[in-house]
């Protein structure tokens, strides 16, 4: 009955969090938002006390019930384990603690958030992990899917569904999801919950309160036929049937164990002062099928997406093709509002794609820069940062974006426009244009004349710094192909204007 109560909210908690990173709506993140504010990194780098707090007292109390039921990425591996022991049963066996290795990547992660090289700690991170393949794996099928709907929707006089844009964000981020996936995927088929118990930083940081958890699976050695039954089951690999010991620092209380013993020897019990009666976890999982759906993610994405790719060229009546705009060289890189500076979204960010994923304009992108590796920056090609959208400050579970107002956003300057003359169109062309003026929300650029001397020269804009937002509807809208005339320029410290 426990273990089933325990993959029942597994499931709920994995299919609210995926969905989060799936859905192109909005309507998800009013439901489920908080489950990603309960992930514990997340929780740390927000300063959110009473989460962490929680999870500590959780954790005292259940054992590691964070990792089998809240973690999405733990659920996932039970996933695939679960896949895997349909070809072969009992397939695992007790293996030692791997100290070494466990606490030296536990060190290491925490030198990282020390140091603030970003990039390892978004490697390392559980949630940010399964975040990445879910926003680079997934969605794109995800929205493959609801485009075909849409297709056939259209043609039945439906508007029950409408058609997104499916687009690699980043091919760096996309190949470290997808190495990230094959990589724990491959762990957990072999051999369960290895990744967990020896690489995860917060696997390791709640191994350690977990050993002293006052309710915990436990061994009764009467009872006891040390037929190893339990430690073939589990994907921990932490029960020594034969000395009737249990690692409770790996155990993440699946209640696999109890259920597969056939003479009733494992219960989950109040921690005994005993030596004798040792106990016995198990982690695990026989969740959903969302884990066939990850392993076929793998290969079915780059088909899907680059056939989608070939429908996204916008054409002129049909007549010649505009090309698509190119990213400009930017000194300084634009991080979204909320975000307050590059300093404070390279310490606080986990590199999870969840504000990537929910951005509407397709104005966030995760960044390919060493240092700051998969978080996210802002680029214009796609779309601009409209003044009344926050939904990135909204789901940052991190403090990374700090929630913010749309009259808080109108005011927040994060760069700004930079006028480049051998680009603008009245200049080469000598056209009127005016396209970045009429459609600037702040106000900040006027046209004046090119040359103050010529009655007949052309206008061309003049960009008033102290009033530009950076919102890039200039650079956006721009006509000039591939790079824009107007581009915006990050800020390091954003400001109220």
């Amino acid at each position: 009955m426990l273990r089933k109560i325990r993959i029942l909210l597994a499931v709920v908690c994995f299919v609210s969090i995926t969905l989060l990173f799936l859905d192109f709506t909005g309507t998800v993140h009013a439901w489920f938002g908080w489950l990603a504010k309960v992930q514990l990194l997340p929780a740390v780098l927000a300063g959110n006390a009473v989460i962490v707090a929680a999870l500590a007292l959780l954790t005292l109390l259940f054992g590691r019930v964070y990792c089998s039921v809240i973690c999405p990425l733990g659920v996932m591996q039970d996933c695939v384990a679960w896949i895997g022991k349909r070809t072969k049963k009992n397939r695992y066996s007790y293996s030692p603690e791997r100290k070494w290795l466990r606490y030296g990547m536990f060190v290491l992660f925490i030198a990282a958030m020390i140091a603030g090289v970003g990039s390892l700690v978004a490697l390392l991170a559980p949630y940010s992990a399964y975040g990445r393949i879910a926003s680079n794996l997934l969605a794109p099928l995800w929205a493959w899917g609801n485009n075909v709907l849409a297709y056939f929707a259209e043609r039945a006089d439906s508007y029950a569904f409408y058609s997104v844009d499916v687009w690699i964000k980043s091919l760096t981020t996309l190949i470290v999801a997808a190495v990230s996936f094959v990589v724990i995927a491959v762990l957990a088929w072999r051999n369960g919950r290895t990744w967990c118990n020896t690489v995860c930083p917060v696997g390791t940081l709640l191994g350690f309160l977990s050993r002293f958890s006052l309710l915990r699976p436990t061994i009764d050695t009467e009872k006891c036929n040390s037929c190893g039954l339990c430690a073939r089951n589990c994907k921990a690999s932490c029960i020594d049937s034969k000395n009737h010991k249990i690692d409770y620092s790996r155990c993440v209380a699946c209640m696999d164990c109890i259920d597969k013993c056939h003479k009733g020897a494992i219960s989950y019990s109040l921690r005994k002062k005993t030596v004798q009666q040792q106990e016995q976890p198990q982690p695990a999982a026989e969740p959903k099928n969302a884990g066939r759906r990850n392993f076929l993610t793998g290969m079915g994405m780059l088909a899907a997406t680059s056939a989608l790719r070939a429908q996204e060229k916008v054409v002129d009546g049909g007549l010649a093709v505009i090309a698509d705009k190119k990213i400009p060289a930017r000194q300084t890189p634009i991080v979204p509002p909320g975000a307050r500076s590059l300093s404070n979204m390279a310490s606080h960010c986990t590199g999870c794609q969840l504000c990537v994923s929910v951005c509407p304009n397709g104005v966030l992108r995760p960044s390919g820069g060493l240092m700051t590796l998969m978080q996210p920056e802002s680029s214009y090609e796609r779309g601009y940062c409209r003044p009344e959208c926050t939904k990135c400050s909204e789901v940052c579970p991190t403090g990374a974006i700090r929630k913010i107002t749309r009259a808080e956003k109108s005011s927040i300057q994060i760069g700004h426009a930079v006028w480049v003359e051998s680009n603008c169109l009245p200049v080469t062309d000598g056209v009127y244009c005016g396209s970045c003026a009429r459609h600037c929300p702040a106000g900040a650029i006027t046209m004046i004349r090119y040359d103050a001397d010529d009655p007949d020269a052309p206008r061309v804009p003049s960009v008033n710094v102290e009033r530009c937002i950076g919102c890039g509807a200039c650079e956006n809208l721009c006509p000039a192909r591939p790079f824009s005339a107007i581009y915006v320029e990050g800020h390091e410290q954003h400001r109220t204007i």
